[in-house]
């Protein structure tokens, strides 16, 4: 596993030199998101696609 420090190096190698600060935070919040999404994967923190229906069936009527 990496630092953050050098996750961010990498991230910042891969944008375009003229990105926005405002990029720069777009694009940490993406990697963190995605980071997070895996570890509730692993961890066994999912729904299965009948319970969001149905969690969302009251905003999801026809």
């Amino acid at each position: 596993m990496q630092t953050a420090k050098k996750e961010v190096q990498e991230l910042l190698n891969r944008l375009p030199d003229d990105c926005t600060l405002e990029e720069v935070q777009y694009h940490l919040y993406v990697v963190q998101k995605i980071e997070q999404g895996l570890k509730d994967i692993e961890d066994g923190r999912v729904y299965t696609q009948e319970e969001v229906e149905k969690k969302m069936s009251k905003w999801l009527k026809k």
